[in-house]
């Protein structure tokens, strides 16, 4: 079972940037799949997550109406396209899963069993 998280990278504020997260060894729609964040010197927070059940999704608030996230089975990938970038969104981000059913809840991504390591993405002119 393991996670790839890709697409971190320098983006101007206002600006856009997708992240993907691969997974091989397991079919990632049958999990729950969460996306995290970690800025220097804080503590890593939960941002976004897609269910497995109905593709529900729930979001921090600072990101919602910016942020989307959403799956692509065929290539057992989930993204987070970030949109409205802003310099507090600069962090590592990770993505992470776990077989939990029903809704999701963006806080709980910390929690999750599986997790992919770290893409930086850094927002600022």
């Amino acid at each position: 079972v393991q996670l790839q998280a890709s697409g971190g990278g320098l983006a101007q504020p206002g600006g856009s940037l997708r992240l993907s997260c691969v997974a091989s060894g397991f079919t990632l729609d049958e999990y729950v799949v969460g996306w995290s964040r970690q800025a220097p010197g804080k503590e890593r927070e939960g941002v976004a997550c897609i269910s497995s059940s109905d593709d529900s999704t729930d979001y921090r608030r600072s990101v919602r109406g910016r942020f989307a996230v959403g799956r692509d089975n065929a290539k057992n990938t989930v993204y987070l396209q970030m949109n409205g970038l802003k310099a507090e969104d600069t962090a590592v981000y990770y993505c992470s899963a776990d077989r939990i059913p029903g809704p999701c809840t963006f806080a709980s991504s910390t929690y999750y069993e599986n997790w992919g390591q770290g893409t930086l993405v850094t927002v600022s002119s």
